[in-house]
């Protein structure tokens, strides 16, 4: 994208469809894009904030004509041009191209993606991380993402197969928490290897499960781990968690949406953080 012809420091206009920075964009809403790449897209000027604030890598922002005066986003834009980082204005019909949307937000961001190293996580006292297994859906492991984020738990580890974190319907959801929360990606050996090793303590939901999930002591370095939403934990999960809670229900549901259930225990385990 910076190498096409573009003189340092200019703001670059684009009003054709098929400009090749469009194409190049709008390829990021596939998954093979992204991974080649190590790139991905992201609406709205609050996440182009939130990734400047936490010093985030951003290749580009673009923005339509009729916000290009607004002060915090000619702000936005003076930040990404100062680190290097492309800044396009495009006509609105190029921007819901972009963001396949007919009503798009007129400022949208491309960024560099970050991951954590498993090693590199270290559960302190009190801490709290979420350990998903085989997350699938994106709007769920968005929200997630933005409740670990609200109840200051301090990251998430994905395990297993699991959806794209910086898919555009992902990064959607988080709000602009993807840029406030660690996340790591690993394999169900590698993570209990690595639980066994740092002796944090593992607490996951089973719908067999005896304990209350408002009996957890939560003092102790705690990674909370969620299965998938249809089979839950994995054998071989459920296996190793040092405690297995049931979150009861009086209706005539048999279960909860994987996101309201991770909340659910996330505000619990951080109750005596939250004031």
């Amino acid at each position: 994208m910076a190498d096409r012809e573009r003189a340092p420091g200019a703001v670059r206009q684009i009003t054709s469809l098929v400009n090749p920075i469009v194409k190049d964009i709008r390829a990021l809403a596939m998954k093979k894009a992204r991974e080649e790449t190590g790139r991905f897209l992201g609406e709205g000027l609050k996440l182009v904030t939130d990734a400047l604030e936490e010093n985030w890598p951003i290749v580009a922002i673009a923005y339509a004509p009729a916000v290009r005066d607004q002060p915090h986003v000619a702000k936005a834009a003076a930040a990404v041009r100062a680190r290097g980082g492309d800044v396009l204005e495009m006509g609105e019909a190029v921007l819901a191209k972009i963001t396949r949307r007919d009503n798009p937000q007129m400022v949208v961001g491309v960024f560099g993606q970050r991951l954590k190293p498993l090693a590199d996580v270290k559960v302190g006292e009190g801490e709290v991380w979420v350990a998903l297994e085989q997350v699938r859906d994106p709007g769920n492991l968005g929200t997630i993402i933005r409740t670990v984020d609200s109840v200051g738990a301090k990251g998430v580890v994905l395990v297993g197969d699991t959806c794209d974190p910086f898919s555009f319907e992902t990064v959607r959801a988080t709000m602009g928490s993807l840029f406030h929360v660690p996340l790591v990606k690993t394999n169900r050996d590698a993570f209990l290897a690595w639980a066994k090793a740092t002796g944090v303590r593992l607490v996951g939901t089973h719908l067999k499960a005896t304990h209350d999930y408002r009996k957890v002591e939560s003092r102790a370095p705690t990674v909370l781990v969620m299965g998938n939403e249809q089979a839950g934990m994995t054998e071989e999960m459920t296996a190793a968690c040092d405690v297995r809670v049931k979150i009861p229900m009086a209706g005539r549901a048999d279960s909860l949406n994987l996101a309201v259930a991770t909340g659910v225990m996330l505000y619990e385990l951080r109750r005596g953080q939250l004031s």
